[in-house]
């Protein structure tokens, strides 16, 4: 499987898909890749791709994927990579109240970390009260837990070694899946909380980068971090104290090594399963067709996890403020097109995207119509009601006219004063699905006279360039799942990844005249409604009234969802494929099992 690489939105974390794959890489050399082979005859491994390497080894500080951390941590709850459900994890059980308001959580007995130190309750208390909770901490995992209108944060307390109890100041439904959120180790990183660099912040800021050396890294989850070398691989190694225990009472995972190379594009992994590098890989479309005549010979099979839980789509940056000097992060020109519902709406319907599924994925994929994933309970529709944007020049033209745009002999769309429309895209570098896509919408904006101009970035200048604010317009896509509430951070004014009007943000230079519109407004309420309201009936009605604004408001312009598919050698069992979760082939890495070929 090939990893994505992505921008972190937290929890159900709305991220870049794995088809749209980003260079960073440099290959392993033929020795290298020699003698990892002769190594995986002698242990059990995993060998799996990444795009691009990971940012950070703290997951309070990351905000992007690829990231170590399904593999090397937990949380006290995760949710099952088929149904969704909310499953036990690092907690056995937990109780709420009648009055929702109360949620005590009990540890499994004998948890360890991967240092052997034991891991109790006082490890939780120090994850949400020092670290998720602490305004000083500037984590986007602190955004899941905020609590109604007045955004107020949950108080955590231990009541014994095993137990810990969240008083929540109203009820919250989407509280509980928030608690997938991971356990950090107290015994390592609670004095970095608590003492100041010379910048005058928290170590915790600068801890356990990716420059840490790994045997410092102490985990939860069923690896750890055995070596990391920069745009090469990780290898993880299995974690000898990992809680999970197999049927028979086993120590889990099964799978002593992964080997996690960092592999420079689609094309690459291609080459790289089909030689036998890669037990795994995520599949484009254009690579099933030829994959599907080898699998028999190649000793792997394909598999379709159905559509994924992800959401493709380009976004305006429709933020007004100005930073300290005065100075306004969007050119104020291109601005007000920006803020133009009729221009937003033209674009939508300027693009092709049935061609895009044809062309592109080969017929694999859907139109993609809300912000909410297909399979989630809440998606709403177009028989429903939901508002489609289907390809229309005549009416995109129709639209920019009544908005006051008009065009001038050679057919080249000017605003009121004059001006040429054109605006710069920023997407991943690497990709070519990615550079496809783009070129495919440069062309449908050309047909109604707005000049799109392309700049593929590195994916890390890309996050940089979104985080400050500095961007026109970016295409990407995010992953989803079956809860709402966890698009929070993206869709609510006050979220720290509300990228499309970005507004002041912990520990980053404070901004001047930000405003935020009507429409947002209403999402803000609509998501605090929400999450205080436990009659599913009533939860589809507001979630479907969310789809509706932002279908009619189209800050983002949804595109396609494509279908997930997985190469996988027939060595590897126990794998679950599915296009709901993240984490695809790997969501149960802890149960896979690697069988010798010639057993």
């Amino acid at each position: 499987m090939s990893v994505a690489a992505f921008r972190d939105s937290r929890r159900g974390h709305y991220w870049l898909l794995a088809g749209l794959a980003i260079v960073l890489a440099i290959t392993l050399s033929a020795c290298q890749a020699q003698n990892l082979k002769s190594q995986a005859a002698r242990i059990p491994q995993l060998v799996i791709s990444t795009t691009t390497d990971p940012k950070t080894f703290n997951y309070a500080l990351n905000n992007s994927s690829p990231n170590i951390f399904s593999f090397t941590f937990d949380g006290l709850v995760d949710e099952h990579g088929i149904t969704a459900e909310i499953v036990p994890a690092l907690a056995e059980s937990w109780q709420i109240s009648e009055d929702k308001k109360r949620i005590t959580f009990t540890l499994r007995d004998g948890l360890k970390w991967s240092d052997g130190a034991p891991l109790t309750a006082d490890d939780v208390l120090f994850t949400y009260k020092d670290v998720y909770l602490n305004e000083a901490i500037p984590t986007d995992v602190r955004d899941a837990f905020r609590i109604g209108d007045k955004k107020q944060l949950p108080t955590v307390k231990k009541l014994d070694d095993r137990r810990v109890e969240f008083l929540l100041p109203e009820p919250s439904s989407p509280f509980l899946r928030a608690m997938g959120a991971k356990i950090l180790p107290a015994h390592r990183l609670r004095q970095s909380v608590f003492t100041k660099g010379s910048d005058g912040n928290p170590r915790f800021l600068t801890t356990w980068g990716t420059d840490t050396n790994p045997a410092e890294i102490v985990t939860n989850g069923p690896y750890t971090i055995e070596s990391y070398a920069n745009s090469q691989r990780i290898i993880y190694r299995r974690n000898p104290y990992y809680w999970r225990k197999g049927a028979q009472g086993e120590t889990l995972p099964y799978i002593e090594r992964i080997i996690w190379q960092v592999v420079e594009n689609s094309d690459s992994r291609m080459l790289r399963f089909r030689s036998g590098d890669l037990d795994m890989a995520g599949l484009r479309p254009e690579d099933f067709s030829l994959l599907k005549r080898e699998e028999q010979r190649g000793k792997f099979a394909i598999l379709n996890g159905g559509p994924t839980s992800g959401t493709t789509f380009i976004a305006f940056n429709l933020n007004r403020a100005t930073n300290t000097n005065g100075k306004p992060f969007v050119d104020p020109i291109k601005s007000r097109w920006f803020n133009t519902k009729a221009f937003r709406q033209a674009v939508a319907y300027a693009l092709d995207r049935q061609s895009i599924i044809n062309n592109l994925f080969r017929g694999i994929g859907e139109l993609q119509n809300s912000p909410i994933s297909v399979q989630s309970p809440y998606f709403l529709s177009p028989q429903q009601g939901l508002k489609v944007y289907e390809h229309d020049p005549a009416k995109a033209k129709s639209l920019l006219l009544g908005a006051g745009f008009k065009y001038n002999a050679k057919q080249q769309l000017l605003d009121e004063a004059g001006n040429r429309i054109r605006f710069t895209m920023i997407l991943p570098a690497g990709s070519r699905t990615a550079q496809q896509f783009a070129a495919q919408m440069q062309q449908d904006l050309q047909s109604i006279g707005i000049q799109l101009d392309l700049n593929p970035v590195d994916f890390n200048v890309l996050v940089e360039s979104i985080s400050n604010r500095n961007w026109e317009c970016y295409f990407l896509s995010y992953t989803g799942g079956v809860e709402p509430h966890d698009g929070a951070n993206y869709w609510t004014s006050a979220g720290t990844s509300h990228d499309f009007n970005q507004g002041p943000n912990v520990g980053a230079p404070p901004i001047k005249n930000w405003v935020i519109s009507d429409w947002e407004e209403e999402i803000d309420r609509l998501f605090v409604a929400g999450a205080r309201e436990y009659d599913e009936t009533k939860r589809k009605q507001i979630y479907a009234d969310f789809q509706r604004i932002i279908q009619e408001q189209v800050p983002v312009i949804h595109l396609v969802t494509p279908t997930a598919l997985s190469a996988i050698r027939d060595r590897v069992q126990g794998v679950q494929f599915s296009g709901l979760d993240t984490r695809g082939s790997l969501w149960n890495l802890y149960e896979l099992k690697v069988v010798d070929e010639q057993s």
